[in-house]
């Protein structure tokens, strides 16, 4: 349990250092991106391995329905990820299109898992992402972009299907049925 909620600090102070220490960060330079990278890339293993290491402690049994609005909450969470690289017409439609995704993740996997570690790294996601875009909008002020073709909205929903795929490609391989049962 101390990895995973280690791993969860360590991303949080990681992303927020940027925010919280400016002068700090400014005096590091180039060599201070390489220790963020680092620290976040440590974090991510620390999630992952502690995730998977700690004992599951249930802490509420999820309604069986919850796998149906996770599914739509994650295709949604791809297609709003996307919105951050497309240069289609939805460009410019919300400031933290990454952020926003990681909270739609987030809140998805917390409808469908009940248990202390699951509460823990979701819930954790969950607040980091809250907590940056609070103090990206603190610190900048955002310039809207301008929307561009429709056509590559178009993509993007082929591409966001494509990303659901692999997704649930890659959770049926590790033995997590991301399906109803």
């Amino acid at each position: 349990m101390g990895l995973l909620v280690g791993g969860v600090l360590v991303w949080t102070l990681s992303h927020y250092f940027k925010r919280l220490f400016p002068a700090t960060r400014a005096k590091l330079g180039a060599p201070g991106k390489g220790l963020v990278t680092v620290l976040l890339l440590l974090s991510l293993a620390m999630m992952v391995y502690g995730y998977r290491w700690t004992e599951f402690t249930p802490v509420w049994t999820p309604p069986s329905f919850m796998v149906h609005i996770n599914n739509l909450l994650m295709v949604t969470a791809l297609y709003v990820f996307g919105m951050s690289a497309t240069t289609g017409r939805l460009r410019g439609r919300m400031r933290h299109p990454m952020l926003l995704s990681v909270k739609i993740w987030a809140l998805a996997h917390l409808l469908v898992n009940g248990d202390l570690a699951s509460i823990i790294l979701f819930g954790g996601m969950l607040v980091w992402a809250a907590g940056s875009v609070i103090l990206i909008n603190k610190a900048e002020v955002w310039d809207r972009p301008t929307s561009g073709d429709a056509k590559k909205d178009k993509l993007l929903a082929i591409i966001t299907v494509v990303a659901f795929a692999a997704m649930t490609g890659i959770h049926t391989w590790l033995g997590v049925w991301p399906f109803p049962g």
